[in-house]
């Protein structure tokens, strides 16, 4: 008789073996990032903690923020994303914290405006997998909190509905033109999965999400930011990680 296992019944301890981390070492906070340049965002996040090392897996790391223990990983898309999020919520890490940049759907919005999304639409393939088929939410209370901290650094917020896809190449101008219609702030391509698999495994999650790319306009990444521009996506991407450790030094 052959028996089949999946991965989705793996355990604890046994996830902790395999990556050689004490339970005494599980992370508080696990901080996902998606982006192109993965080893220019995990230098400078990594530069924010102490006793940092990578774990047994490749490109996942953990480190000190003050009494808090921190997990980080530059996760691109949605099918790296859910890796990173079902391992710590198995776990046991009460928090997910997504950052990046995304596409801004709405006119009023600028380079260097945060989005937090309230509602992700799950277009991205992998949440309909964690029972949320549609959209999911994330965590009221902990959106509240993201946005007072970034709004105290004078940076503008914006919540609201989020789209998140599969793929930058795959987004067609009738896609974008349908969404900025339907009202939507923003797309990206992790959001709504770290939302899934965090309400999963009943840990809280929060979105924070730079703009870079202004699409109601045309322009995406690969063309030059307005004047002004280049400085407001640096200050903004610097105060997500930044607020994202302060999130987690509210955890009990």
């Amino acid at each position: 008789m052959v028996t089949f296992r999946s991965i989705m019944d793996i355990a604890a301890d046994e996830w902790l073996a395999a990556m050689k981390l004490d339970k005494e070492d599980i992370p508080d906070v696990v901080i996902v990032e998606g982006s192109w340049w993965r080893q220019q965002r995990t230098d400078w996040r990594l530069g924010y903690l102490s006793d940092v090392r990578e774990l047994e897996f490749p490109d996942i790391f953990w480190g000190r923020w003050k009494d808090k223990k921190v997990a980080f990983c530059c996760a691109y898309g949605a099918a790296r994303t859910v890796e990173i999020i079902h391992l710590f919520g198995v776990l046991g890490t009460k928090l997910a914290v997504q950052i990046g940049t995304c596409g801004g759907l709405q006119s009023h919005l600028k380079p260097g405006d945060i989005i937090l999304p309230e509602v992700a639409l799950c277009r991205e393939g992998v949440a309909h997998m964690y029972g949320t088929p549609d959209a999911v939410i994330g965590s009221s209370e902990w959106i509240d909190r993201a946005q007072k901290l970034l709004q105290e650094r004078n940076l503008t917020t914006y919540r609201g509905t989020h789209v998140t896809w599969s793929s930058l190449f795959t987004e067609t101008p009738q896609m974008m033109e349908a969404w900025h219609h339907a009202g939507y702030l923003s797309v990206e391509m992790e959001t709504a999965t770290t939302f899934a698999v965090a309400r999963y495994f009943d840990m809280h999650a929060v979105s924070m999400v730079v703009v870079w790319d202004d699409l109601t306009r045309g322009r995406r990444f690969l063309d030059p930011l307005p004047p002004g521009g280049e400085e407001a996506l640096n200050k903004s991407n610097a105060a997500i990680y930044e607020v994202a450790l302060q999130l987690s030094e509210r955890l009990d």
